[in-house]
């Protein structure tokens, strides 16, 4: 695995392998080993799951970032959650996004299953007329590979 070198403001959070972290100047850092991860804009609080599509997001993320225990109930709660929005939409595209997203976390991915759920909440904004979430990061990480697991 090639070595992920990350730049983070003054103040920003990350969480590595279960374990918040925040930042008091601004920082760079090398991830030499695989790791769980999120940072910045990319980790929601509890109080931001508040619609169906943010609670998937939610749940995924727990699959990705939480104990091992935390891990096994946020992908049980994101098969239920992706069910019951399969059922209450009407748009295929988003099913069939949701679908992806599981899948992906299902096969220790979840990186990618959340870069999905994020998609599915601009879809969920856009059809309520709400305020849309911002736009994680962009960041090239080349071959690199982020799974669920270290």
């Amino acid at each position: 695995m090639s070595n992920l070198v990350l730049e983070l403001r003054q103040g920003e959070m990350m969480i590595v392998n279960g374990a918040p972290i925040r930042f008091r100047t601004k920082s760079r850092i090398e991830l030499t080993a695989k790791a769980r991860f999120l940072f910045g804009k990319q980790i929601m609080p509890p109080d931001q799951a508040d619609s169906p599509a943010r609670r998937i997001y939610f749940a995924l993320q727990a699959a990705y970032i939480g104990t091992d225990e935390e891990r096994e109930r946020g992908l049980s709660a994101a098969r239920d959650l992706v069910e019951a929005f399969k059922g209450a939409t009407t748009s295929a595209l988003a099913r069939e996004i949701l679908d992806r997203a599981l899948a992906h976390a299902e096969a220790d991915d979840c990186y990618q299953a959340l870069k999905l759920a994020r998609r599915i909440i601009r879809h969920e904004d856009a059809a309520l007329g709400r305020t849309t979430l911002p736009a994680a990061p962009a960041h090239s990480y080349g071959e690199q590979s982020l799974s669920c697991t270290p």
